[in-house]
Protein backbone atom coordinates (compact mmCIF):
# COMPACT_ATOMS: atom_id res chain seq x y z
CA UNK A 1 0.00 0.00 0.00
CA UNK A 2 1.43 3.37 -1.02
CA UNK A 3 1.54 6.13 1.57
CA UNK A 4 0.00 9.54 0.82
CA UNK A 5 3.52 11.03 0.91
CA UNK A 6 4.35 9.10 -2.26
CA UNK A 7 6.24 6.35 -0.47
CA UNK A 8 5.70 2.73 -1.46
CA UNK A 9 4.88 1.71 2.10
CA UNK A 10 2.43 2.75 4.81
CA UNK A 11 4.15 4.99 7.37
CA UNK A 12 1.38 4.42 9.91
CA UNK A 13 1.96 0.68 9.72
CA UNK A 14 5.69 1.27 10.12
CA UNK A 15 5.13 3.43 13.21
CA UNK A 16 2.88 0.80 14.78
CA UNK A 17 5.58 -1.81 14.20
CA UNK A 18 8.31 0.35 15.77
CA UNK A 19 6.19 1.15 18.81
CA UNK A 20 5.55 -2.54 19.28
CA UNK A 21 9.16 -3.73 19.04
CA UNK A 22 11.04 -0.90 20.80
CA UNK A 23 9.98 0.70 24.13
CA UNK A 24 12.26 3.71 23.63
CA UNK A 25 10.76 4.49 20.24
CA UNK A 26 7.32 3.98 21.73
CA UNK A 27 8.11 6.85 24.12
CA UNK A 28 9.86 8.99 21.51
CA UNK A 29 7.30 8.85 18.71
CA UNK A 30 4.51 10.80 20.51
CA UNK A 31 7.00 13.51 21.47
CA UNK A 32 8.19 13.99 17.90
CA UNK A 33 4.81 13.56 16.22
CA UNK A 34 3.83 12.13 12.86
CA UNK A 35 6.60 10.86 10.61
CA UNK A 36 6.97 13.19 7.63
CA UNK A 37 9.40 11.45 5.31
CA UNK A 38 9.05 13.07 1.90
CA UNK A 39 10.61 12.03 -1.38
CA UNK A 40 13.10 14.56 -2.74
CA UNK A 41 11.82 14.61 -6.32
CA UNK A 42 12.29 11.94 -8.95
CA UNK A 43 15.87 12.38 -10.09
CA UNK A 44 17.62 9.59 -11.95
CA UNK A 45 20.60 7.97 -10.17
CA UNK A 46 22.86 9.80 -12.61
CA UNK A 47 21.37 13.19 -11.71
CA UNK A 48 21.31 12.48 -7.97
CA UNK A 49 24.92 11.30 -7.88
CA UNK A 50 26.12 14.15 -10.07
CA UNK A 51 24.64 16.64 -7.62
CA UNK A 52 26.08 14.68 -4.69
CA UNK A 53 29.58 14.93 -6.16
CA UNK A 54 29.24 18.70 -6.50
CA UNK A 55 28.13 19.08 -2.87
CA UNK A 56 30.83 16.87 -1.35
CA UNK A 57 33.08 18.79 1.05
CA UNK A 58 31.59 22.16 0.10
CA UNK A 59 29.14 24.51 1.77
CA UNK A 60 25.75 24.53 0.09
CA UNK A 61 26.00 28.03 -1.39
CA UNK A 62 29.45 27.43 -2.89
CA UNK A 63 28.38 24.09 -4.36
CA UNK A 64 25.21 25.62 -5.82
CA UNK A 65 27.25 28.38 -7.48
CA UNK A 66 29.65 25.90 -9.09
CA UNK A 67 26.76 23.68 -10.17
CA UNK A 68 25.04 26.62 -11.88
CA UNK A 69 28.26 27.54 -13.70
CA UNK A 70 28.53 23.91 -14.77
CA UNK A 71 24.99 23.98 -16.21
CA UNK A 72 25.71 27.29 -17.95
CA UNK A 73 28.85 25.80 -19.48
CA UNK A 74 26.64 23.43 -21.46
CA UNK A 75 24.20 26.18 -22.37
CA UNK A 76 20.89 24.46 -21.68
CA UNK A 77 20.25 25.54 -18.08
CA UNK A 78 19.99 21.95 -16.92
CA UNK A 79 22.38 19.11 -16.21
CA UNK A 80 24.34 17.85 -19.22
CA UNK A 81 24.01 14.32 -20.50
CA UNK A 82 26.67 11.72 -19.66
CA UNK A 83 27.83 11.91 -23.27
CA UNK A 84 28.37 15.66 -23.00
CA UNK A 85 30.47 15.24 -19.88
CA UNK A 86 32.65 12.57 -21.48
CA UNK A 87 33.24 14.85 -24.47
CA UNK A 88 34.03 17.97 -22.40
CA UNK A 89 37.67 19.03 -22.10
CA UNK A 90 39.36 19.35 -18.72
CA UNK A 91 40.14 23.06 -19.09
CA UNK A 92 36.49 24.04 -19.50
CA UNK A 93 35.47 21.93 -16.51
CA UNK A 94 38.21 23.43 -14.37
CA UNK A 95 37.02 26.89 -15.40
CA UNK A 96 33.66 26.42 -13.65
CA UNK A 97 35.42 25.69 -10.35
CA UNK A 98 35.67 21.90 -10.31
CA UNK A 99 38.72 20.27 -8.74
CA UNK A 100 40.60 17.61 -10.66
CA UNK A 101 39.25 14.99 -8.26
CA UNK A 102 35.67 16.02 -8.95
CA UNK A 103 36.25 16.09 -12.68
CA UNK A 104 37.56 12.53 -12.47
CA UNK A 105 34.50 11.56 -10.41
CA UNK A 106 31.90 13.05 -12.76
CA UNK A 107 33.64 11.56 -15.78
CA UNK A 108 33.59 8.15 -14.13
CA UNK A 109 29.91 8.62 -13.29
CA UNK A 110 29.17 9.57 -16.89
CA UNK A 111 31.08 6.58 -18.26
CA UNK A 112 29.39 4.15 -15.87
CA UNK A 113 25.99 5.60 -16.76
CA UNK A 114 26.69 5.06 -20.44
CA UNK A 115 27.85 1.47 -19.92
CA UNK A 116 24.84 0.65 -17.71
CA UNK A 117 26.59 0.22 -14.36
CA UNK A 118 24.56 3.19 -13.12
CA UNK A 119 21.01 2.26 -14.12
CA UNK A 120 18.22 4.60 -15.26
CA UNK A 121 15.45 5.48 -12.84
CA UNK A 122 12.95 2.94 -14.16
CA UNK A 123 15.46 0.12 -13.69
CA UNK A 124 16.80 1.19 -10.30
CA UNK A 125 13.28 1.21 -8.90
CA UNK A 126 13.10 -2.54 -9.52
CA UNK A 127 16.47 -3.39 -7.96
CA UNK A 128 17.05 -4.53 -4.36
CA UNK A 129 18.87 -2.15 -2.02
CA UNK A 130 22.05 -4.25 -1.85
CA UNK A 131 22.46 -4.32 -5.62
CA UNK A 132 21.88 -0.58 -5.88
CA UNK A 133 24.59 0.03 -3.28
CA UNK A 134 26.98 -2.32 -5.05
CA UNK A 135 26.47 -0.74 -8.46
CA UNK A 136 26.46 2.91 -7.46
CA UNK A 137 29.46 2.72 -5.13
CA UNK A 138 31.43 1.48 -8.13
CA UNK A 139 31.51 5.14 -9.17
CA UNK A 140 34.62 7.02 -8.13
CA UNK A 141 33.99 9.19 -5.07
CA UNK A 142 30.60 7.67 -4.22
CA UNK A 143 30.43 5.92 -0.85
CA UNK A 144 27.82 3.79 0.85
CA UNK A 145 26.38 6.72 2.85
CA UNK A 146 25.63 8.70 -0.32
CA UNK A 147 23.76 5.76 -1.83
CA UNK A 148 21.89 5.13 1.42
CA UNK A 149 20.62 8.71 1.34
CA UNK A 150 19.50 8.19 -2.25
CA UNK A 151 17.67 5.01 -1.25
CA UNK A 152 15.90 6.79 1.57
CA UNK A 153 15.08 10.22 0.15
CA UNK A 154 14.98 9.63 -3.62
CA UNK A 155 13.63 6.09 -3.89
CA UNK A 156 11.68 6.01 -0.63
CA UNK A 157 12.95 2.61 0.46
CA UNK A 158 11.51 1.53 3.84
CA UNK A 159 14.45 -0.33 5.37
CA UNK A 160 17.54 1.88 5.18
CA UNK A 161 19.83 2.34 8.18
CA UNK A 162 22.83 4.57 7.48
CA UNK A 163 24.66 3.42 10.59
CA UNK A 164 27.76 5.54 9.89
CA UNK A 165 25.75 8.78 9.85
CA UNK A 166 26.76 11.09 12.71
CA UNK A 167 23.29 12.56 13.24
CA UNK A 168 21.74 9.13 13.43
CA UNK A 169 24.34 7.94 15.93
CA UNK A 170 23.84 11.11 17.99
CA UNK A 171 20.08 10.59 18.02
CA UNK A 172 20.57 7.02 19.19
CA UNK A 173 22.91 8.18 21.97
CA UNK A 174 20.28 10.66 23.18
CA UNK A 175 17.22 8.41 22.94
CA UNK A 176 18.88 5.38 24.52
CA UNK A 177 20.85 7.46 27.05
CA UNK A 178 24.30 6.20 26.09
CA UNK A 179 27.46 7.80 27.44
CA UNK A 180 29.19 7.58 24.06
CA UNK A 181 28.22 7.58 20.43
CA UNK A 182 27.51 4.03 19.27
CA UNK A 183 29.91 2.49 16.83
CA UNK A 184 28.33 2.01 13.39
CA UNK A 185 28.50 -1.77 13.71
CA UNK A 186 26.73 -1.65 17.09
CA UNK A 187 23.99 0.63 15.77
CA UNK A 188 23.57 -1.66 12.78
CA UNK A 189 23.20 -4.69 15.05
CA UNK A 190 20.73 -2.92 17.35
CA UNK A 191 18.69 -1.76 14.38
CA UNK A 192 17.89 -5.30 13.30
CA UNK A 193 14.85 -5.15 15.59
CA UNK A 194 13.42 -2.27 13.53
CA UNK A 195 13.26 -4.23 10.27
CA UNK A 196 11.57 -3.85 7.84
CA UNK A 197 11.11 -0.16 8.69
CA UNK A 198 14.58 1.08 9.61
CA UNK A 199 14.08 4.19 7.46
CA UNK A 200 11.27 5.36 9.73
CA UNK A 201 13.27 4.57 12.88
CA UNK A 202 16.13 6.59 11.38
CA UNK A 203 13.83 9.56 10.75
CA UNK A 204 12.79 9.63 14.41
CA UNK A 205 16.38 9.39 15.64
CA UNK A 206 17.39 12.26 13.37
CA UNK A 207 14.53 14.34 14.74
CA UNK A 208 15.62 13.52 18.30
CA UNK A 209 19.13 14.77 17.49
CA UNK A 210 17.69 17.93 15.91
CA UNK A 211 15.48 18.60 18.94
CA UNK A 212 18.42 18.22 21.33
CA UNK A 213 20.50 20.60 19.21
CA UNK A 214 17.73 23.21 19.29
CA UNK A 215 17.43 22.96 23.08
CA UNK A 216 21.20 23.32 23.46
CA UNK A 217 21.22 26.37 21.19
CA UNK A 218 18.32 27.96 23.07
CA UNK A 219 20.00 27.41 26.44
CA UNK A 220 23.24 28.83 25.08
CA UNK A 221 21.48 32.04 24.02
CA UNK A 222 19.84 32.38 27.44
CA UNK A 223 23.23 32.07 29.14
CA UNK A 224 24.68 35.03 27.24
Amino acid sequence: MADESGLSYDIRKAVRHLRRVDPELRRLIPRIGACKIQLAGHKSPYEALLRAIFYQQLHGKAAATILQRFKDRFGAGHLPTPEQIVAADTRSLRAVGLSRQKIAAIRDLAAKTIDGTVPPLAEVRRLPDDEIIQRLTAVRGIGVWTVEMLLLSQLGRPDVLASSDYGLRKGFQIVYRKRRLPKPKDLHAFGERWRPYRSVASWYLWRAADAAKQVKSKNSRKAR
